[in-house]
């Protein structure tokens, strides 16, 4: 990729004299520096292009060649190919503290000596900002990720871990702890993205979603389970096998339940952080009728004279 223009980058005129170009840079450098925007990487990057526009014109030698032609913006020769250097083109010279590793100790040509200017431009950026005695720039903590993670209620009952993409290819695993609830947050320490001039690295900050269950729904730490029965279960009892989150338990079905009728199952909810003890389960009775229809029940219904009336309170 072409080295972009440094008069662009810098915005200023071919006819700029040696002041308008030192006031630009100075400007475009104080506003973008990594110290004055934390973890930025726009701003560091626009720094880098800033500042490796001012190494190329801000140098009254460099600034002759590029206007001839013998090096391009990136103050590499014609035809150099800035993929075989460091990033942009600019050799790495092992300058401190400077991101891209650009050197601006100056040039015996020319003048240029644009750590001075740095000095000037760190000083008013205040608190953490600047520079110690010997030029060194501020550690920058690296930068927090967030992510999500959906997960089953199995998960959220029984804990566990969750392999996670980080950026490109980077894995992360993730410990799930027992009770997680849904929209908690999971930090991990130290595996964000890197800091800045030796500064420690971020963390990952991941959001857990609990996904829908097939059989139950939640309210806080308890469950709901919607059970349907036959009639022949809901007069005479019957014992039957129900989903729970730690698999199937036995329940027992009290002779002449109505649908609607709740039955709860203490302890079978999800787990609570801690030694707080799981929600229950309550589950609700529905009575089903056959489909396709049971030609003996409706005959036996047919002849079945009764006195009941369901709805005779609400009269």
């Amino acid at each position: 990729m072409a080295a972009q223009n440094p008069y662009e980058i810098l915005g200023v005129s071919k006819k700029a004299t040696e002041a308008e170009i030192k006031k630009s840079f100075r400007s475009l450098a104080k506003k973008f520096h990594p110290d004055a925007h934390g973890n930025d990487p726009k701003k560091a990057k626009r720094f880098q292009e800033v500042s490796g526009a001012y190494e190329v014109i801000g140098d009254k030698e460099k600034r002759a060649q590029y206007d001839r032609g013998e090096i391009d913006g990136a103050g590499k020769p014609r035809g150099f190919d800035p993929r075989a250097q460091g990033f942009g083109g600019f050799q790495s010279s092992g300058s401190e503290g400077f991101p891209g590793g650009f050197d601006f100790k100056g040039s015996k040509s020319g003048g240029f000596n644009a750590e001075d200017i740095f000095s000037d431009i760190l000083g008013g950026l205040g608190r953490g900002g600047g520079r110690g005695r010997r030029g060194r720039m501020q550690p920058i903590r690296g930068k927090d990720i967030q992510l999500a993670a959906t997960i089953s209620l199995e998960e959220a009952a029984g804990g566990g871990t969750r392999r996670l993409k980080v950026g490109g290819a980077k894995q992360l695993e993730v410990r799930i702890p027992v009770g997680v609830k849904d929209g908690q947050h999971i930090r991990v320490r130290g595996k964000g993205g890197d800091g800045l001039n030796g500064g420690p690295a971020g963390d990952v900050l991941i959001t857990i979603k609990l996904a829908p269950h097939r059989f139950f729904t939640r309210e806080g730490q308890d469950l709901r389970l919607e059970l349907p029965i036959s009639v022949k279960e809901a007069v005479m009892g019957a014992k039957i096998e129900v989903p729970t989150l730690s698999g199937p338990v036995s329940l027992t079905i009290p002779a002449r339940s109505n649908s609607g009728r709740f039955l709860r199952l203490k302890d079978k909810g999800l787990p609570k952080a801690g030694a707080s003890p799981a929600g229950d389960l309550f589950v609700r009775l529905l009575v089903s009728l056959p489909d396709p229809p049971d030609a003996e029940l409706e005959k036996f219904v047919h002849g079945w004279e009764s006195n009941h009336d369901p709805r005779a309170k609400d009269k």
